[in-house]
């Protein structure tokens, strides 16, 4: 177990070593800046390496007290004898990637509910029971009756939008007792995927523009990881609970849904020719909805890529080329998020601002409400002239989750 001496001692001997090491190769570092990065990584681990191995090492029955305060045989006479640990575990390592995996389908699960996949299969129960479609005998048929048999075995409607209200801050349904929502997750998400598509835009310019030449936050690894922690943390504290259990089940009635309607005999019924042309013809028959099957599907498949990605090691890679190796695997995925996210106007490019307020008041609202631009004020005469009574810039209801 190191001492406060041998613990400054050697800080000092690493410092050196940057010195040294940097006044040898200063040609070969202007030169050939991915070197500078290989040297700073190797330093880094055998300081890392050192810690790791004190923290392995069982500390004393007393901890080290008697040492420090002068008592017994072990009494040291000076401070730089005594023991000083380096460090404990560090905060960022300890999330569960089960529980963050979770969270991923959970949040693919909510944007297929958004889209009404699970409202056209009950429509399609409603008028199977009315005898008001020509279904009968047919695997589509059997089916419908199955799934209706099978819904007082699962998590009901309430529960699902309950836990999307919990997990993500989506929607107005009332969340269980004892929690609340959490309305800082789309703010923070929509922040990481802007970080991870400017940071791969930067990336992709071969000269830097003169003016931000001297720019620290250009293509910096830095700004993306904070983000991307900040984020995952933010999960951590949700992803407890029935959370795991709730998208198993759900993904299974998911499934069986999709292929409920993508069966012959419903396809027929409606002239489709695949599932997803049953769901929008229904819900524009019989909901008279707007559709947004595409965007809202893409925003499903990239989101939950993008929280898979989290859920692994990745984002603590220090080291710059490793870590832009591991992001390449979400970068399409950010822009496609964010493309399909503008579309339906639930998330903006942040093209500057690349550091997130600590309150987050500035950040969007969280769920799926619309994000509207600041407008410069009307003449007095002007004012209040809006349709519906000043409503303009408000989301509709089906995009706030009070129809799912």
């Amino acid at each position: 177990m190191a001492n406060e001496q041998d613990y400054q001692a050697f800080l000092d001997r690493i410092a050196a070593l940057r010195e040294t090491v940097t006044d040898r190769l200063s040609a070969q570092l202007v030169a050939d800046p991915q070197l500078a990065d290989v040297l700073t990584k190797q330093i880094d681990d055998l300081l890392q390496s050192a810690v790791k191995a004190d923290l392995e090492q069982k500390p004393p029955p007393d901890k080290g007290l008697a040492q420090l305060v002068g008592i017994g045989e072990q009494a040291a006479d000076a401070l730089g004898k005594t023991r000083l640990p380096q460090a404990i575990e560090p905060y960022d390592e300890t999330v569960s990637s089960e529980r963050l995996v979770a969270m991923a389908d959970l949040y693919y699960i909510y944007q297929h509910e958004m889209i009404g996949v699970f409202r056209a299969v009950q429509k399609l129960q409603e008028l199977f029971r009315a005898g008001a479609v020509y279904l009968s005998s047919g695997a589509g048929a059997y089916a419908l009756y199955q799934f209706d048999r099978r819904e007082v075995l699962r998590y009901t409607r309430r529960d699902r939008l309950a836990a999307y209200r919990r997990a993500f801050g989506y929607g107005r349904a009332p969340v269980p007792s004892g929690s609340r929502a959490n309305s800082d997750f789309h703010g923070l998400f929509e922040h990481f995927v802007n970080q991870v598509a400017l940071f791969h835009r930067d990336k992709r310019i071969a000269d830097v523009v003169r003016e931000r030449a001297y720019d620290p936050s250009f293509g910096s690894i830095a700004v993306v990881r904070r983000a991307g922690l900040d984020l995952r943390n933010n999960l951590k504290f949700t992803s407890y609970g029935h959370v795991n259990v709730l998208r198993v089940e759900v993904m299974q009635l998911l499934d069986e849904a999709y292929r409920i309607l993508g069966s012959e005999d419903i396809r027929r019924l409606y002239g489709a020719d695949t599932a997803w042309d049953v769901v929008e013809i229904v819900l524009a028959q019989y909901f008279g909805e707007r559709l947004v099957t595409s965007p809202r599907q893409r925003m499903g498949i990239a989101g939950r890529e993008v929280l898979r990605w989290l859920a692994q090691p990745h984002l603590l890679q220090t080291q710059r080329a490793k870590f832009e190796t591991l992001l390449l695997e979400i970068a399409e995925s950010a822009e496609e998020w964010l493309t399909s996210a503008q579309s339906l106007g639930v998330a903006v490019r942040q093209e500057d601002r690349r550091g997130m307020p600590w309150d987050r008041s500035s950040a969007p609202a969280a769920g799926a409400q619309r994000v509207t631009r600041p407008r410069p004020p009307a003449p007095p005469a002007a004012r209040g002239a809006g349709p519906a009574g000043g409503t303009r810039g408000r989301a509709p209801a089906h995009l706030n989750g009070a129809r799912v």
